[in-house]
């Protein structure tokens, strides 16, 4: 499999451009864990928030994965272009929705709570977290919270079409999320009005709008080189060599068309020549035969 850094690249700019809504949506949990451990223990603390931290992009991957598996299907349908369109198209409304100018994606968010009622128990009874196998493990259910960013990203993993693509594009968004959420479990009140000034959130916003037009720019290109690639990959694969030449008629052949007179015959001469040569050797050879042969009798 060849892997599409371009594409890697920017899961993980998407996830960093969007980190003014992870700080909203983890900035609270991320507190909580650090305060649940002494602040005078603070190499424990780091441990605890890499701990949830990797949990939950862990279950990003994961998510990455399945969607990829569906992807792989609508691919091989020929569909690969209306993945691209569709995150392309989510991307916008998460621009939009980060800059507060349009908020269509908590419609999705509203959805994916149906989920979240079944899986936010489990977390609850990870409480208190005092070990990193609790972190980890309420990171990996966390990660399932409603989220429209999630979601914009999880459409852009569908356009890989395969679950290894997916997979990847969800970890480096994962990643790209990082350095915001950590930092909010020990600075979250300024990061967190940092991130909430007008200029800097358009600027975000922004970004995640000219990405997704981009995205929907790139599918028809991308859709054909695939398309291309499948097609070149398809005549390497076959094997002329063993193509079967016997059952074809050449005597049915129209050979009115061809031009005798630009081709070669010289090693058809050649071949031609051969045999009367050969007869010439034959011929001196009994002659001296017949005259050793005479002389003898004499």
């Amino acid at each position: 499999m060849i892997i599409e850094w371009s594409a890697l690249t920017a899961a993980f700019l998407l996830g960093l451009f969007s980190s003014a809504h992870c700080v909203g949506m983890c900035g609270g949990i991320m507190g909580a864990l650090s305060m649940a451990i002494p602040a005078n223990a603070r190499a424990r603390r780091w441990i605890i928030l890499l701990s949830y931290n990797l949990g939950r992009i862990f279950s990003y991957a994961l998510m990455g994965a399945i969607v990829g598996i569906f992807a792989q299907q609508i691919t091989e349908s020929g569909g690969a272009v209306w993945l691209r369109w569709l995150a392309g198209l989510l991307l916008i409304a998460m621009g939009l929705y980060l800059a507060n100018w349009w908020r269509g994606l908590t419609y999705l968010e509203t959805g994916g709570r149906y989920l979240w009622a079944y899986v936010q128990p489990l977390g609850k009874a990870l409480m208190p977290v005092d070990n990193n196998a609790k972190a980890l493990a309420l990171g990996g259910i966390w990660g399932w919270l409603p989220c429209g960013l999630v979601y914009s990203a999880l459409a852009y993993a569908m356009a890989q079409g395969d679950a290894i693509g997916g997979g990847l594009v969800m970890l480096a968004f994962g990643l790209g999320t990082l350095p915001a959420v950590l930092a909010t479990g020990f600075v979250a009140q300024q990061l967190g009005r940092l991130l909430q000034r007008r200029q800097i959130r358009w600027s975000f916003a922004l970004a995640v709008i000219l990405f997704g037009l981009w995205t929907i720019w790139g599918g028809g290109h991308g859709s054909h080189q695939h398309q291309h690639d499948h097609h070149q990959s398809m005549e390497e694969g076959m094997n002329h060599s063993a193509m079967g030449h016997s059952g074809m008629d050449h005597s049915a052949m129209d050979h009115s068309g061809m031009n005798h007179a630009n081709m070669d015959h010289s090693t058809t001469l050649q071949q031609s020549a051969e045999p009367e040569s050969v007869r010439e050797q034959t011929d001196t050879h009994h002659h001296h035969s017949v005259t050793s042969s005479d002389a003898a009798h004499e």
